[in-house]
């Protein structure tokens, strides 16, 4: 099948029993600052899975777009990407593993309404129990799966590993089910139970494997088994079961609502359909693999080496391509960092495949089709998005030019040892990769041509450093769980939406968000506006902001159709889809009410799923005042403001 049918066929299913049928949230989370990317199905439903009620329901389904910039290193052999889809269906409190595991197993396996796989290919796990929890292993999926294989005529024998070393000690033993331990077969936002902070929600999941048939690799362990890193076994979908909530004393109470997260890799689907375990041979990479194809010369399966190249050139480039569609550009910080590296990673293996001048851009193009059904903005900015990669191949390759120049005077003074054995010292070698932009595996080839040799356990070291001092701050953001809700953090939420409506009013009605990041410590915007701010529009638009904290307004929430949102002028995030129905919030008027909020006289309307204050008169307590902290240039067209309460 096309990834398009698969996509289809799994909504169409789940719509079919009672789901709403959600967009996908953007590549970039909105109002998020915990995270670069959106990184997983469940990470936009977060506030729901805690218990706050959806507008569309407690059944919902949808396809998610997600990003994981640590698996950039892991892109090169047949199954990882860093950019993927990821479809999911919900039940926030409504239906439990008695009809998850079998709506499941049917999509996979039915002909004519899901994917029609041979069950004799499935391989499931389950939770073999945790001393943490104080939870047993989960019988109740056992005899699920048990009953559906056997309807199916397969007697699935279940086989307690425990855990994935023990996997690769016993091997299959002719088993169906397996159950693992917690790290493998439990999820919470922060890991396994032992280290969930008190009122974190999670619970046991059931994973199910697609068997492709290929030789076991023994580099992995002496026995095959679903967990087994060898790639004959993938997994292509997991039913998470949230059930439980951790106390303060460490022991885990039952939630009231039990809710259940699926997350399917829709790419990894899409080859099970094909019975090939390449998900770079699915539909979608048909036509960028044509371009690399014609312009290196080269086979994509002529060896393992343009393979490898041919593989991370076409994953790098479909996420640069959504990317860009959503506004992010090339840059030094943040998502256009990753972006950056993505590219130039892609310049570096087409080197490698020997394609000298600019091919990105035409690579990049054969996406804009391949998604033009379900993300029609990313061929409506193809000119954008060819714009911005021919002028970052460019200015690439310049910089390796003045690159090696500096390599030169780098090893000049960075030699020691003696002449039969000379070595480039591992601070030269991290100044030239973190300073003037050189790829680790230029260095190589460079020192090699030069009978040099580097201490690489010594440069990893000074990466890895660097790399963890760098994101540090991401990592700590994420201790908490996905979303800040500190009272501070909400306070500067509230304060965006009015310094956005402050911006529009001293710059004009076409001012939008072109993005934002919010923390406790401040509250940061981006905005299309062609010229740098003025000290007295700057000092309007404070005046603006501080009249409405003033002023003493009341935050509403309001659920309503979307088409009627619309009809409001209800700002929104730019590139972003939205469900039938949505959440919007209202500043003003002073005597507006939840039960009628008077839009027509609201200071502010804006799609958003909050949270926030109840009034603005919060952003002003202990006499702290809207000030603007900075106002500078991010990126052609767009300006960027930080500020603070204060």
């Amino acid at each position: 099948m096309t990834v398009s049918e698969v996509r289809s066929r799994y909504l169409e299913f789940f719509r079919r029993r009672g789901h709403a049928i959600i967009p996908s949230g953007p590549i970039v989370p909105e109002n998020d600052p915990t995270t670069l990317f959106t990184s997983s199905g469940m990470q936009p439903l977060v506030p729901y899975l805690m218990g706050q009620e959806h507008p569309q329901g407690r059944r919902l389904a949808d396809s998610q777009l997600s990003f994981r910039a640590e698996d950039i290193e892991e892109v090169g052999d047949n199954r990882h990407t860093t950019f993927f889809e990821m479809l999911g269906n919900w039940s926030l409190g409504d239906y439990f593993k008695k009809e998850q595991l079998p709506w499941i197993f049917g999509f996979l396996t039915d002909k004519e309404e899901g994917l029609a796989l041979n069950p004799e290919r499935l391989y499931v796990t389950v939770f073999a129990g945790d001393e943490d929890t104080g939870t047993p292993l989960d019988t109740e999926a056992v005899e699920i799966w048990k009953s559906l294989f056997r309807d199916k005529g397969i007697e699935a024998k279940f086989v307690p590993l425990g855990t994935e070393e023990r996997g690769g000690e016993l091997g299959m033993q002719d088993g169906r089910i397996f159950a693992y331990g917690a790290k493998k077969n439990w999820w919470s936002r922060a890991g396994v139970p032992a280290k969930m902070p008190a009122g974190e929600i999670g619970g046991p999941d059931s994973e199910v494997f697609y068997d492709f048939g290929t030789k076991h690799d023994e580099r992995f362990g002496p026995h095959c088994h679903p967990n087994c890193d060898c790639g004959r076994f993938i997994e292509i979908g997991n039913s998470v079961f949230m059930q439980f909530v951790k106390r303060e004393n460490g022991s885990f109470a039952p939630l009231p609502k039990q809710n259940v997260d699926f997350g399917g890799g829709l790419e990894r689907l899409t080859a099970a359909t094909r019975s090939n375990p390449d998900v770079f041979l699915i539909d979608v990479f048909d036509k960028a693999r044509a371009v690399l194809e014609e312009r290196s010369g080269m086979r994509y399966d002529d060896n393992l080496v343009t393979t490898i190249s041919f593989r991370i050139i076409l994953d790098h480039m479909r996420a640069a391509s959504f990317m860009l569609a959503s506004s992010i550009l090339p840059g030094n910080s943040e998502q256009g960092y990753v972006l950056r590296r993505l590219i130039r990673r892609s310049i570096r293996e087409a080197d490698k495949l020997r394609i000298k001048e600019a091919v990105l851009a035409d690579v990049a193009k054969g996406y804009g089709s391949a998604y033009s059904e379900q993300y029609p903005y990313v061929l409506t900015q193809a000119t954008h998005i060819k714009d911005a990669l021919e002028r970052e191949e460019a200015q690439f390759r310049k910089a390796l030019e003045r690159g090696m120049r500096e390599f030169e005077k780098v090893i000049v003074s960075s030699i020691s040892g003696t002449n039969e054995v000379r070595t480039l010292r591992a601070e030269a070698v991290f100044e030239l990769i973190t300073t003037y932009g050189f790829p680790y595996e230029l260095v190589r080839e460079e020192a090699t041509a030069r009978g040099l040799e580097i201490r690489d356990e010594l440069v990893q070291v000074l990466l890895r450093k660097h790399s963890e001092t760098s994101r540090a701050g991401a990592v700590q953001k994420f201790a908490g769980g996905l979303a800040d809700h500190g009272e501070q953090t909400v306070r500067y939420h509230t304060a965006h939406h009015l310094l956005l409506k402050a911006l529009q009013t001293v710059l004009g009605p076409d001012v939008h968000q072109r993005g934002s990041n919010i923390t406790s410590e401040r509250l940061r915007i981006d905005f299309n506006h062609g010229a740098k701010m003025t000290d007295e529009q700057k000092a309007a638009v404070e005046c603006i902001v501080n009249e409405k904290i003033d002023e003493a307004l009341p935050v509403t929430r309001t659920v309503m159709p979307k088409e009627e949102a619309e009809k409001l002028g209800a700002e929104h995030e730019f590139g972003a889809s939205y469900p039938d129905t949505v959440s919007v919030y209202s500043v003003g008027p002073k005597d507006a009410t939840p039960e009628d909020p008077k839009f027509g006289r609201a200071f502010s309307i804006e799609f958003c799923g909050g949270p926030h204050v109840s009034n603005t008169k919060e952003l002003g307590e202990g006499g702290r005042r809207f000030k603007i902290k900075k106002e500078e240039a991010s990126s052609a067209g767009v300006r960027r403001i930080k500020a603070v309460l204060e």
